[in-house]
């Protein structure tokens, strides 16, 4: 089967997510900000921790601000997003970046001496693989945890109809549209809306219910399991490693 989530490789597409897409997402800091509380009452403090998936780094961001002195560990395959998150991080000796495809069970091994980890989080990255891969992905992440460990997706998930997917789309596209304004833009909301239904990551895109992948990550062994946060196809969701 030929992988579509390779678009984003590509530098153009991956700086058009982060200027023009990532800060329009409804309720982020809400999200960053229950993630965190999440972890605070699952183990603290956090001495380190992975960003699978990691794109700029912002979930790891917010998990440094928090823990100054954890130890991360920023991992994508996109060297595109590897470099931004470069960008808008202090290097130090704490702070590692790996350029590493989790699509492919391998790329475990390009941890092999850092885990296991306090906690594991992605951000809107595992839904590009397909239902099997994310299983399995969330098998790998389960092994790779200290017993206690927290697990937390921050992911776009699959809509229980299709009249609640266009409620959700036309949230996103309100929420673009009052992104782009206060940017300054003079793009029209029928012209944001246009970009965003045929924007080229779209075929990227394999969206899983929430509930499902819960009953994924019980069956794994993973603990107090739950969707933490949600809005339309919006999703916080993880467990524990017992």
């Amino acid at each position: 089967m030929i992988r579509k989530d390779v678009v984003w490789q590509q530098a153009e597409l991956s700086q058009v997510f982060l200027e023009g897409v990532r800060g329009a997402i409804p309720l982020a800091k809400e999200q960053i900000a229950v993630m965190l509380k999440i972890m605070q009452m699952a183990r603290s403090p956090i001495e380190n921790f992975l960003d699978l998936g990691c794109g700029d780094g912002i979930l790891g961001r917010a998990i440094l601000s928090k823990y100054p002195d954890a130890k991360g560990i920023f991992l994508d395959f996109s060297e595109p997003m590897i470099e931004a998150a470069k960008s808008k991080l202090d290097r130090s000796d704490r702070i590692e970046f790996i350029i590493a495809d989790f699509g492919r069970t391998e790329w475990v091994e390009a941890l092999a001496d850092k885990y296991p980890f306090d906690a594991i989080v992605s951000g809107f990255a595992i839904h590009h693989q397909s239902d099997e891969r994310k299983k399995e992905i969330y098998a790998e992440i389960y092994n790779l945890l200290k017993p206690g460990g927290i697990f937390l997706n921050l992911e776009h998930v699959a809509s229980a109809s299709p009249w609640l997917e266009k409620v959700s789309d036309e949230l996103f596209v309100d929420s673009l549209y009052e992104f782009h304004q206060t940017k300054g833009s003079e793009l029209s909301k029928e012209a944001i809306a246009h970009s965003y239904y045929h924007r080229p990551d779209k075929a990227a895109n394999i969206l899983a219910p929430v509930e499902l992948q819960c009953d994924w990550l019980r069956e794994i062994g993973f603990i107090n399991v739950d969707c933490y946060f949600k809005i339309f196809e919006l999703a916080l969701f993880g467990g524990m490693r017992t």
